[in-house]
């Protein structure tokens, strides 16, 4: 018996990258870091080659290694967005990465191919707008870029800010190519797109604002298999520290995945799974391997039968919010032990 299988949809993952491109009508460049947000980096690169990805965007230098690595000659750039931190220049040019330059440190130990990250607000990585004054010398700066902090709430203001922002930024390396907008940024139309756009959690199936959207399909799936169905006595209480007591007699399953699967221990009491066509809810804390469920009335509930924790009919964003997390959380603390299978070939 299978206890906890993740399947990713490599043909839904296509249609969200085509939609996103059409959404931004200029080059999409996926974000497959952290392992493709967790359903499987190489994969979803090769996949997105497929469908006519040429430019990829990694967070780490063994991120990037490791893509050029599964492309091969194919002739893609990787940005590497730490940029080239001190003692990785000969792996860069070995594995042919690009790197974003985030400081005049960075940029005055790299004499190749590189990004240009103007910080605009966000205040993590980048140069100050002072700072890319100095480089507009640079004769290989092949994309100027920045960050969003608020692409996720349409309404800020900091939205409007950043856009002003950038485009001064943009205004000093007139011959490379801009980039602003990731998934959110996307929706937020398409003054925010220029010519490229970086698409990560939305093309791995979570909505740009938090939530569902209707042109982004589910690209990952969780299930969990039943282990035992037991009948739960009103008045007693389910799981560790005795945190749910039942009001009433209960058909309780026992699923086998817990926090170790990377479902979040925090979901409790808000969460639930999707089994016999509807929203089952979970009882008492998780565990490290195995989900109390209420299945009283579910006829079907018998042991080796399979109950959806997030996928099609339980959209991720909603699996998060009941954690009282984000979809990127969930998807990339997603563990290893759940069987995982592939729709659609690489």
């Amino acid at each position: 018996m299978t206890a906890a299988r993740l399947t990713i949809d490599l043909d839904a993952l296509a249609r969200n990258y085509a939609a996103l491109r059409d959404m931004a009508g200029c080059e999409a460049a996926p974000a497959i870091k952290a392992d493709g947000y967790g359903v499987g980096g190489l994969e979803a690169g090769l996949r997105l080659w497929r469908e006519g990805a040429r430019s990829f965007h990694v967070a780490r230098l063994t991120e990037g290694e490791a893509l050029r690595g599964a492309l091969g000659d194919r002739a893609a750039v990787i940005y590497v967005l730490d940029g080239p931190t001190p003692g990785t220049g000969d792996r860069l040019r070995a594995a042919a990465l690009t790197p974003v330059i985030n400081s005049l440190e960075q940029a005055a130990g790299w004499d190749g191919p590189a990004a240009i990250h103007v910080d605009t607000g966000m205040n993590r990585l980048g140069l100050t707008l002072a700072q890319a004054q100095a480089l507009t010398g640079r004769p290989d700066v092949t994309l100027v870029m920045s960050h969003l902090a608020c692409a996720g709430q349409p309404e800020h203001p900091m939205n409007a800010v950043q856009l002003a922002r950038f485009r001064e930024a943009r205004a000093l390396f007139p011959a490379a190519p801009a980039s602003l907008a990731s998934s959110g940024g996307i929706f937020l139309g398409r003054d925010y797109a220029f010519d490229q756009v970086r698409p990560g959690i939305s093309l791995f199936g979570g909505g740009p604002h938090d939530r569902p959207h209707e042109r982004i399909t589910a690209v990952a799936t969780l299930e969990a298999a039943i282990l035992q169905v037991r009948t739960v006595p009103a008045g007693e209480t389910i799981g560790y520290g005795g945190a749910f007591t039942a009001e009433r007699d209960l058909t309780v399953a026992i699923l086998a995945a817990g926090y170790a699967d990377g479902v979040p221990w925090t979901s409790h009491p808000r969460g639930a799974v999707w089994f016999e066509g509807a929203r089952r809810r979970m009882l008492g804390r998780i565990s490290m391997d195995m989900i109390a469920v209420d299945v009283t009335g579910c006829a079907t509930a018998r042991p080796g039968e399979m109950a959806q924790i997030f996928g099609p009919n339980l959209p991720v964003e909603g699996a998060a919010t009941a954690a009282g997390t984000t979809a990127y959380e969930l998807l990339t603390r997603l563990s290893t032990r759940a069987e995982r299978r592939y729709i659609g070939a690489p």
